[in-house]
């Protein structure tokens, strides 16, 4: 018999009210990423563009984000949902080119969307030209 305390977080908090991570990328070879926590989020109501415009504007007046403030910041790729495998590299998943958020206009909730979803945020050109050759420095 289950209870409360035993269901998972995405079973308890609804899609109209998530906490989504993002991975704001500066650099693929550099690892350079810093990590924004958004809260209550209606994925329901939200689409791909006003996501991608709520996290440019925390980039631009949030302290703490200055370095990040020049990068170019055009393309969100799914990183993982809640309690899904996790991909080796760090700030990026490499696999499932399928997984970029292409479409602006469409609700995160289409693209399954819920409580700690995890999504990376970069410049696609960078990000391509990092796939040719994914290796990174120190």
């Amino acid at each position: 018999m289950s209870n409360e305390h035993d269901a998972l977080m995405t079973e308890t908090i609804p899609r109209t009210s998530a906490t989504l991570t993002i991975r704001v990328v500066k650099s693929f070879e550099y690892r350079t990423e810093k990590h924004l926590i958004l809260h209550n989020i209606n994925c329901e109501t939200t689409t791909v563009g006003q996501l991608k415009e709520l996290v440019r504007q925390a980039v631009q007046t949030t302290p703490g984000w200055k370095p990040y403030r020049n990068a170019t910041l055009d393309t969100m790729k799914l990183y993982t949902k809640a309690h899904g495998s996790k991909t080796t590299n760090l700030i990026i998943n490499l696999d499932h080119d399928e997984w970029i958020l292409d479409d602006d206009s469409k609700l995160l909730a289409d693209h399954g969307f819920e409580n700690e979803t995890e999504v990376s945020f970069f410049g696609r050109e960078l990000y391509e030209e990092f796939k040719k050759h994914p290796e990174t420095k120190w």
